[in-house]
């Protein structure tokens, strides 16, 4: 169970077959490897020593994947920086688990020059765009042309193979470390769970920095997939690239989907080779996922349920339930348990209740991640006697499906980023005119949630709500500030005078069957 398998694989079985393809630049399998060596050779001789960290700033391309496993070839661990962060957000995740190279693109190479100033773990940094490398950087070509390959390093099994970063409860992000074994069972068993042609062609568009992009990198790679990268999400590049490249199956979130089809240019494009849509990250609007379907007849539609700590893929919900009449109120359901995952709907004290009986889910077996980065007592939390508890609320049918009703954990999923209250809270409250905030998640038709801001303002006090969106701006990635600020005179509370967060959620989900969107 080693990541870098499929790379052996592939020099084996089709060494000359197209491995990636990103715009003008095409490689084979057997080229694709000799520079993963290269790059994990210059990376030893940085000074990588087994087990280190190494980071990566930059929008998706074919030295992305490179990245990952030349990192791994090398004994190392991939820590993906989420491109959105402040550069404090950026610096914090450097540091919190001592990441000392850094990997950055022409589109963050400025971002990265800074960073020095503001992570006392940094000390290198490699420039993975074109052209020369700015001062003080070195360059990822040079670095490869001019380092002979070296052996794999043959991390495998319970070696940690990534750190990727989550949103904190308490408002400090969380590393959920990820091993071999977890990234690999996972990739397999999600390919089991929703099977595709052995000689599909994948797209990656999705952030690879975000584990949903990256497990769809892993899966292809262990289906030896000729892989097509786009830089980022952008709707004609996407169908382009089916039409062109022969695309049969990507990776959508939900807002992707309604841009895609509602594209005015997607009537221009046959789209026939198309045959799956892989989507997830967040709950899909019954309404929009019918009418992808109708715009895609071709294409099978498969949704992926899971976690960055379950690496990630718990529940599939296959194609057949799609298509076969009478299987609506299946559409309603996050899936099936994948076949290496156990899954339970426990009640407050973590005893199993009925079918049908909402609780939280929680989940046991080999893709559960090895807990979160020098947080003892967070890991304590999740996991549980094996089990990690997903802070999602739902329930299980007598046939095994499971359906999501609400969030436990205090969280809200935008635009498929995961965004946890308290990060947002912490930022609110270090303006002064701030007498107590409360920061939820409401039902919002483009991102599916938006960050929604309650705020009393102190006695003799004024604030608007663009001086909250400016300061969180400074503070906090874009994604994460409130894209809608209320101001009241009081908030609900507790006896105990905690704030009560499902009476400022209740009058936005009153109306509504589940409480995610």
């Amino acid at each position: 169970m080693y990541m870098t398998q499929p790379l052996h694989k592939a020099l084996i079985e089709r060494p000359q077959r197209t491995a990636l393809v990103c715009g003008p630049r095409r490689k084979t399998f057997a080229q694709f490897a000799d520079r993963v060596a290269r790059f994990a050779g210059a990376l030893r001789a940085l000074g990588l020593q087994p087990g280190d960290r190494v980071g990566i700033m930059a929008l998706n391309s074919d030295r992305y994947v490179e990245f990952f496993y030349a990192v791994w070839w090398a004994g190392g661990v991939v820590n993906t920086v989420n491109v959105r962060w402040s550069p404090k957000e950026v610096a914090y995740a450097l540091d919190d688990c001592d990441t000392r190279i850094l990997l950055a693109d022409d589109q963050f190479a400025a971002c990265a020059a800074g960073l020095p100033g503001l992570s006392q773990a940094l000390s290198t940094i490699v420039h993975m765009g074109d052209g020369d490398p700015p001062a003080g950087m070195l360059g990822y070509e040079a670095l490869i042309t001019a380092t002979a390959p070296v052996a794999d390093a043959m991390c495998s099994g319970s070696d940690l193979a990534a750190i990727f970063y989550t949103g904190g409860t308490t408002g400090r992000s969380k590393g959920a470390m990820l091993t071999h074994a977890n990234l690999y069972l996972n990739a397999l068993s999600a390919n089991a769970a929703a099977p595709r042609a052995v000689e599909a062609v994948g797209l990656l568009n999705a952030p690879l920095f975000h584990i949903g992009g990256a497990g769809h990198v892993f899966q292809l790679m262990a289906r030896l997939c000729k892989q097509v990268v786009l830089p980022a999400f952008d709707e004609v590049a996407v169908l382009e690239a089916i039409r062109d490249e022969g695309v049969s199956e990507l990776f959508l979130v939900p807002l992707m989907v309604k841009r895609l089809i509602e594209h005015p240019r997607f009537v221009d494009f046959d789209l026939r080779g198309l045959k799956q849509v892989l989507y997830g990250a967040a709950p899909i609007d019954e309404d929009l996922l019918a009418q992808a379907m109708k715009a895609l007849p071709c294409a099978d539609f498969c949704q992926a349920y899971g976690m960055t700590e379950l690496s990630p893929v718990l529940a599939v919900l296959p194609a057949w339930c799609h298509r076969q009449p009478g299987q609506a109120g299946r559409l309603r359901s996050a899936g099936l348990p994948v076949p290496i995952a156990e899954v339970r709907i426990v009640d407050a004290n973590g005893r199993p209740v009925p079918n049908g009986t909402v609780g939280e889910i929680v989940a046991r077996g080999p893709q559960v991640m090895a807990g979160y980065w020098g947080q003892p007592a967070q890991t304590a939390e999740a996991l549980k006697d094996g089990w990690m508890h997903t802070g999602d609320g739902g329930y299980m049918d007598d046939d095994g499906f499971i359906y999501v009703v609400d969030r436990l954990k205090d969280m809200v999923v935008t635009g498929g980023e995961n965004v946890y209250s308290a990060e947002v809270e912490n930022a609110i409250a270090m303006l002064k005119p701030v007498a107590m905030c409360g920061v939820i998640g409401v039902p919002d038709d483009t991102w599916g949630e938006r960050v929604h801001a309650v705020i009393v303002v102190r006695p003799g006090q004024a604030l608007t709500a663009a001086q909250v969106m400016a300061h969180c701006r400074e503070h906090l990635a874009g994604y994460k500030c409130p894209r809608s600020v209320e101001f009241r005179a009081d908030m609900p509370l507790s006896a105990a005078g905690k704030l009560l967060k499902h009476a400022l959620r209740e009058p936005y989900w009153h109306d509504r069957g589940r409480k995610v969107n």
